[in-house]
Formats: structure tokens, C-alpha cells, sequence
């Protein structure tokens, strides 16, 4: 039986995640935000000052039907490296850490078996970091489909999306919308 399902994954640059999976089938909604901090509402130029704890994260709407959870946390898992902590690449702080927020302990499960099955592809130990779910705020509307948009005049979009896009079509072909 098919329904709607959410995970809240942070993987860096939300730009980048976000990008990744709007291209996957059975996702019908991808949410840029902000989870895991202290301050209340906060804005883009609090987060990415690092003094809130806020991660950059996505919310990640899929059809159970098409796509399961297990799929999508593997994707995520290959997408960015998860061995680095608080960074990737040039992003550093812990705004920009690898963790994924479980909404119950199905998922928690779930997370905790994919950094297992993901642990074997990467030569450095998995530092993404189950931490509980917290209060998600949406970022500014301006950070929303940001690849489909401003990004694609982004230097730094550009030099960092399309390798995650190609890891994603190489190695998930079969989840990768047309």
C-alpha cells in the first residue's frame, strides 16, 4: 500500500541535497530548512553564523509505493560524505553536518542499518549522527528549488551539484526521473 512519508536528512549544503533529490522517483516534494538548534525562527544569516545548531537539512516527501525509505537513505548516504565532520567540502561548521532527524524508532532503525550498509563504501569511518527530531523551519522561500533556479548561475552550485547529480544517475539509475 502506497502513502505519503517524510525523512529530514542533512547532508551539507541544503542547495545541494535538495538538488539531488528532486531528481529521484516517487519524491514529490523536497523542502530546504532548518532543524536541530536553539533559536527559534531562525534565518539563513543566524544559521550559517554557526552559533544556532541548526543543521541545513531537507524534508523529503516520497511515495512508499515507488520509493522506500532504505532507498532514499542510501541515496543520501552516497551523495555527500558522510566521513566528514561538521563539512563538506569548503562548508564548514556544524550548520553543515551529516545527520538524519528520525520521526519514530522505525526510522531510527532504518537509519542505523543504512549507515551499516553504507560503511563498507567509504575508506573512513560513517560520522553521520542520529539526533532527535526537533522543531523543523522551513528556510526562505528564496533557498526552495534553488538549483532549478539561482543555483544554475551559482559558481559554487555549479562546481559542486553536478557530481552529486552524476553519482546519483550512476549509481541509482533506476530511481533517476527522465
Amino acid at each position: 500500500m502506497s502513502e505519503q512519508a517524510t525523512a529530514i536528512l542533512a547532508g551539507g549544503c541544503f542547495w545541494c541535497t535538495e538538488a539531488v533529490f528532486r531528481d529521484v522517483i516517487g519524491v514529490s516534494n523536497v523542502e530546504s530548512g532548518y532543524i536541530g538548534g536553539t533559536v527559534e525562527n531562525p534565518t539563513y544569516k543566524q544559521v550559517c553564523s554557526g552559533t544556532t545548531g541548526h543543521a541545513e537539512a531537507i524534508r523529503v516527501t516520497f511515495d512508499t509505493g515507488v520509493i522506500g525509505l532504505d532507498q532514499i537513505l542510501d541515496i543520501f548516504l552516497a551523495t555527500h560524505d558522510p566521513t566528514q565532520l561538521n563539512r563538506q567540502g569548503n562548508d564548514v561548521g556544524t550548520q553543515y553536518r551529516s545527520a538524519m532527524f528520525p520521526a519514530d524508532e522505525e526510522q531510527k532503525a532504518a537509519m542505523e542499518a543504512a549507515i551499516d550498509r553504507a560503511q563498507p563504501d567509504w575508506p573512513q569511518p560513517i560520522v553521520t549522527t542520529i539526533e532527535p527530531m526537533a522543531t523543523w523551519y522551513p528556510a526562505e522561500d528564496y533557498h526552495q528549488e534553488y538549483w532549478d533556479g539561482e543555483g544554475q548561475r551559482n559558481p559554487y552550485c555549479l562546481a559542486v551539484i553536478p557530481p552529486k547529480l552524476m553519482k546519483l544517475r550512476k549509481s541509482f539509475a533506476s530511481k533517476v526521473k527522465s
